[in-house]
C-alpha cells in the first residue's frame, strides 16, 4: 500500500513543513508559543484560577500573620504575669490564623486539582484535534509513541507549572512582602536591606536560569525521542526476535539512553549550580539580618518579640526564597518542554478544510480526476496529467508495477494529500471545497495493510459504523467470512485482537477489515489489494462477498492479481505516474499492449515488477 511513498519519505527532514500546493494553515494563535498556550487555558477557566490564587494568597498571608502575632504573644509573656489577658488574646489570634491557614490550603488543594486536571483534559484534546489534521506524511516522519508521549507530558507539564506558581512561587513572594511590612515596623534600614538583597538574589537566579534554557529544551527533545524509539522497538518485537537483533537493539537503545542521560545530567547540574549560588547568598543574608537584629536588641531598640519575629521571618524567607528561585528555574524547564512539544505538533497543516466548507451533498458515487499531478517532496511526479472519469456504479481496476502511482491515486481521492495541479471531484464537487469528514464518509476503504485497534473484534468491525446494532455487525462478519474463525476464539466477538491486530493472522485481519467496510455501506469502495493476505479458497469466498458489496456502488480496486479484475467494467493500466491503457480486460487483451503482456507473463508466475521489467 505504501510502495509509492517509501523513498520520497526517507529523503525528507523530520519536522519540516509539508510542501504541497497550498501553503498550509498555520496553527491557532494559542499554539504559537508556550506563553500563549498557557494563557489560553488559564483564560478558559478565569474564575477557578482567580479563586485559586486568592485562596493561596490568603493562606500565605495567614502564615505571615501567625509569625507577627507570635511577637505579641512573646512580648505579653515577657511582661507582668498579673495581666494575662494580652497573652490569651494573642494566643486566640494565633490559633485562629493557624486554623484559617489550614482551611485555605486544603480548599486550594481541592480547587487546584479540579482546575488543572480539567485544563489538562482540554489541552490533550486540543493537541489531538490539531494533530489529526496533519497529512499522512507527517505521521510517517514522526514516531507515534513519541507524539503520544508529547501530548501526555504537555498536560503534565502544565499541571506542574501551575503547582509551581501557585504553591512554590506565590507563597514565598507573599512571605517576602509580609516580611517587608513587618520589618518596616521594627526598623526601616533592616527592611530596605532585606528588600534589596532578596530582589538582587532572585533576579540573578532568574537570569542564571534563563541561560540554561537550552539545556532543558535539549533534554526534553531527547526524552521524547528516546521514548518514541523504545515504543517503536517494543511494537516491532517480532522483527527483533526473528532477525536475532536483541543485542543489537539493546546496544542501540543503550546509546540513546546514554545520550538522554547526558542531556539530563547537563540540565540537572545546571539546576544544582543555581542551588549552590542561592545557598551562599541566603547564608550571607541570614547572618547579616540576625546579627543586625541582636545588635538592636542589645542597645534596647527592639523587644524580645521583635527578635523572635525577625528570626522566624528571616528563616522563612531563607527557605521560601530558595524554593521560589529554584521553582523559577523549574518553570524555565517546564516552558522548554511545552515549547519543544509545540514545535513538533504545532507545525502548519497542509491538508485543511476551507472556511465554512459544506458537506458532500450527493452520494451517487461518480469520481473525476481532471489534469491531476502530484509529487512527494524531493521527488519527481508520482502521478502526472491524470484525466479519468468514473461514472456512478462503475467498477474499475488499477494495475501497474510498484511505483506506478496506483496507491498515490487512491490516497489523493481520500484527500490524505492535496493535489498540486488539477482537481478531483466527487459527484461534481471538488474534494478540496467540502469537509474532509463528509468526503471520507462517502468512502469505504479496504487497504492492503489492515489497521486494527487494541480492542475487541466487535469494536473493530463496528468502527465502520458506530451506531450499528449487534445483528448488523454479525451480518457484516458473515458476509466477509469472519464468522468461522471468530466463533472458534475463546471469547468470540469479545476477543481483544492485540496491538495492530497481532493476535490474528494476516488473512483474519484482512477479513475483519472487509467486514468493517461492509458495515460502513458507503457509495464508493476503494480496494487496495484487499484480498492479498488470503489463501486461494478464502479469496474466492471473499470475492463472492465483494461482488455483493459492490452491487450498485462505485468501486476502485488496486490489484496485482489481474485475474481478480476480469468482471470489472474498466481496467486502468499505469506506468511511471501516467495512465497508459484504459478498457475492459477483453479489450486490453486484444490490443496486445502492456496489459496483455502482463497477463501472459503473470500466467507464467512472474510478479508485476518482473512483468514491468520485461515489458520495458
Amino acid at each position: 500500500m505504501w510502495t509509492d511513498l517509501s523513498f520520497p519519505l526517507l529523503t525528507r527532514r523530520q519536522g519540516s513543513v509539508a510542501e504541497d500546493a497550498s501553503p498550509g494553515r498555520p496553527p491557532p494563535p494559542f499554539m504559537r508559543g508556550p506563553k500563549a498556550f498557557i494563557l489560553h487555558y488559564i483564560r478558559s477557566r478565569p474564575l477557578s484560577f482567580c479563586l485559586l490564587f486568592v485562596m493561596v494568597f490568603g493562606a500565605a498571608c495567614c502564615a505571615v500573620g501567625v509569625q507577627y502575632v507570635m511577637k505579641f504573644l512573646v512580648d505579653a509573656m515577657s511582661g507582668p504575669r498579673s495581666d494575662g489577658s494580652a497573652a490569651w488574646t494573642a494566643l486566640s489570634f494565633f490559633i485562629g490564623l493557624i486554623a484559617a491557614e489550614s482551611i485555605l490550603w486544603r480548599l486550594s488543594g481541592w480547587l487546584g486539582c479540579r482546575t488543572t486536571l480539567g485544563a489538562g483534559i482540554d489541552m490533550r484534546l486540543d493537541l489531538f484535534d490539531y494533530l489529526n489534521g496533519q497529512p499522512m506524511r507527517y505521521f510517517a516522519e514522526n514516531l507515534a509513541g513519541s507524539l503520544g508521549q508529547r501530548i501526555t507530558s504537555t498536560a503534565g507539564n502544565f499541571g506542574a507549572l501551575t503547582n509551581t506558581v501557585v504553591w512554590r512561587v506565590l507563597p514565598p513572594f507573599v512571605d517576602f512582602i509580609g516580611a517587608m511590612v513587618v520589618f518596616a515596623f521594627i526598623d526601616w534600614g533592616m527592611m530596605a536591606t532585606l528588600g534589596v538583597f532578596v530582589v538582587l538574589v532572585t533576579a540573578g537566579l532568574i537570569l542564571f536560569g534563563e541561560r540554561g534554557h537550552h539545556h532543558h529544551r535539549t533534554y526534553a527533545g531527547h526524552a521524547n525521542r528516546v521514548g518514541g524509539e523504545l515504543i517503536d522497538v517494543i511494537s516491532n518485537m517480532w522483527a527483533v526476535k526473528a532477525f536475532s537483533a536483541r543485542h543489537r537493539e539493546r546496544e542501540r537503545l543503550a546509546q540513546d539512553f546514554r545520550s538522554e542521560a547526558e542531556a539530563q545530567r547537563a540540565s540537572w547540574m545546571y539546576t544544582e549550580k543555581a542551588r549552590v549560588l542561592h545557598d551562599v547568598a541566603m547564608w550571607a543574608m541570614a547572618g547579616t539580618m540576625l546579627s543586625w537584629c541582636v545588635h538592636l536588641w542589645s542597645v534596647g531598640r527592639i523587644t524580645p518579640g521583635d527578635v523572635v519575629v525577625v528570626s522566624a521571618l528571616t528563616f522563612r524567607i531563607l527557605h521560601g526564597s530558595r524554593d521560589m528561585a529554584l521553582s523559577l528555574v523549574d518553570m524555565v524547564q517546564q516552558f522548554g518542554y511545552i515549547d519543544e512539544t509545540l514545535r513538533v505538533i504545532g507545525q502548519p497543516q497542509s491538508v485543511c478544510d476551507v472556511p465554512s466548507a459544506p458537506h458532500l451533498e450527493s452520494r451517487c458515487g461518480s469520481v473525476s480526476f481532471r489534469d491531476v499531478s502530484f509529487a512527494y517532496s524531493g521527488s519527481q511526479d508520482a502521478v502526472h496529467d491524470i484525466d479519468l472519469h468514473i461514472t456512478a456504479g462503475q467498477k474499475i481496476g488499477i494495475v501497474g508495477p510498484s511505483g506506478a502511482g496506483k496507491s498515490t491515486l487512491v490516497h489523493l481521492l481520500q484527500r490524505l494529500y492535496d493535489v498540486q495541479e488539477g482537481e478531483i471531484l466527487i459527484d461534481g464537487q471538488p474534494v478540496r471545497s467540502i469537509t474532509q469528514d463528509s468526503l471520507r464518509e462517502a468512502l469505504a476503504v479496504v487497504p492492503q495493510e489492515i489497521t486494527l485497534f487494541h480492542r475487541t473484534i466487535m469494536e473493530n468491525i463496528r468502527f465502520g459504523r458506530p451506531d450499528a446494532t449487534d445483528e448488523q455487525v454479525f451480518a457484516a462478519a458473515r458476509a466477509a467470512y469472519c464468522e468461522g474463525f471468530i466463533r472458534s476464539l475463546p471469547l468470540g466477538y469479545d476477543t481483544i485482537v492485540g496491538e495492530r491486530g497481532m493476535k490474528l493472522s494476516g488473512g483474519q485481519r484482512q477479513r475483519v477489515g472487509i467486514a468493517r467496510a461492509f458495515l460502513k455501506d458507503a457509495p464508493i469502495i476503494i480496494l487496495d489489494e484487499a484480498t492479498s493476505a488470503l489463501d486461494t479458497e478464502s479469496e474466492m469466498e471473499v470475492q463472492k462477498a465483494l461482488v455483493r458489496l459492490m452491487r450498485d456502488r462505485t468501486v476502485i480496486a488496486v490489484a496485482h492479481r489481474l485475474s481478480t479484475l476480469t468482471a470489472f467494467d474498466r481496467i486502468i493500466v499505469m506506468r511511471g505516474g501516467h495512465i497508459v491503457e484504459d478498457g475492459t480486460a477483453g479489450e486490453l487483451r486484444q490490443q496486445h499492449g502492456l496489459f496483455d503482456r502482463m497477463w501472459r507473463l503473470q500466467a507464467d508466475g512472474l510478479s508485476l515488477d518482473e512483468i514491468a521489467d520485461d515489458a520495458a
